[in-house]
């Protein structure tokens, strides 16, 4: 966008304000999902794998979760009400029927296990001794045999809901982004005024999602192995503490209209889980691999700009 503008209308055909807020969420967002996925995962490592029975633990945390994300996508996203305190109340509904299905599948799939788990002595966790010593950035050995198996069974589930919850945030943010173009320029065919007026068809939402889902069909796999493997080792707990964390950072900065990138705030995510192992625990080279391409494709994306605008503006004028 930058590009184009320099080459139609110079500096001042750039909003340097705006600029500037949107570059300094390219920071922003980054340490805030690391910091809450930090936070997200000591919580569970407190409160879960810490807790005399573990998978109990970890069937009673699930619905709490889900009740934060329903509720929050409920009255964020979806216009339940205009009227606020029915807005709040429809969408604190919405996230306690979510809890309650939530709760209901959970001890539907691993009931078995959770009766064999409250029957048997609590299994020793390893390092024990050690648990009280840890520092702020250090890992501490969790439960082990059936009661882990509860654990990565609950947040298994949990991270298939965690993955729709950061789906829908990048929906809401990312393919906004590209939508955001288009739909100024359809706004000023149809004679819009200004950007608050900008009404954008559904077939053009359509297409919108059609080309995310077909990226993600054809080239997905490969930011998936960065991210699921090269940056810190991931579990089901981790993975849905840096998912849960990086979509309501992202959620959140949808409803305040910054747009931020999901991908930025997820990898901030991600290592904010490996953190939280401990420093060592987040491979360096890979961050800085991708720190490095995160500042190439700025200007690559401007010269690119100015490239295509050139190109096309030779080829229109010829034309016409």
């Amino acid at each position: 966008m930058v590009g184009f503008g320099l080459v139609y209308g110079g500096r001042g055909a750039v909003f340097w304000s705006s600029l500037a807020r949107v570059a300094s969420s390219w920071v922003i967002s980054p340490l805030m999902g690391a910091m809450v996925s930090f936070l997200v995962y000591k919580f569970i490592r407190r409160f879960v794998y810490s807790a005399p029975n573990p998978g109990q633990a970890a069937a009673a945390a699930a619905p709490f979760a889900v009740f934060l994300g329903v509720t929050g996508i409920s009255f964020a996203a979806f216009p339940l009400s205009e009227i606020f305190p029915l807005a709040l109340a429809l969408a604190l509904a919405c996230g306690a029927a979510g809890a309650i299905l939530v709760d209901r599948i959970i001890r539907k799939k691993l009931g078995h296990l959770l009766v064999k788990a409250s029957s048997t002595q609590p299994e020793p966790k390893e390092n024990a001794i050690h648990s009280k010593n840890i520092g702020l950035l250090s890992d501490f050995a969790g439960p082990k045999g059936t009661q882990l198996e509860i654990v990565y069974g609950v947040f298994g589930y949990m991270q298939i809901l965690s993955a729709c919850f950061m789906s829908f945030a990048h929906g809401g943010n990312d393919v906004s982004n590209a939508i955001g173009p288009l739909a100024a320029a359809l706004s000023i065919l149809h004679g819009g005024a200004s950007g608050t007026d900008i009404v954008i068809p559904l077939d053009v939402l359509a297409w919108g999602g059609f080309g995310i889902v077909a990226g993600l069909m054809m080239w997905g796999y490969r930011v998936i192995a960065t991210i699921g493997k090269k940056i810190t080792e991931l579990t089901p707990t981790r993975g849905f503490a840096a998912e849960f964390a990086a979509a309501s950072v992202v959620l959140v900065a949808s409803k305040l209209g910054l747009p931020i990138s999901a991908t930025h705030t997820l990898v901030g995510a991600v290592m904010g889980v490996g953190f939280a192992r401990g420093l060592n625990s987040v491979r360096a080279e890979t961050v800085r691999e991708i720190v490095v391409s995160w500042a190439v494709t700025i200007p690559a994306g401007a010269i690119f700009a100015v490239f295509y605008t050139w190109i096309l503006t030779k080829l229109l004028s010829y034309i016409l």
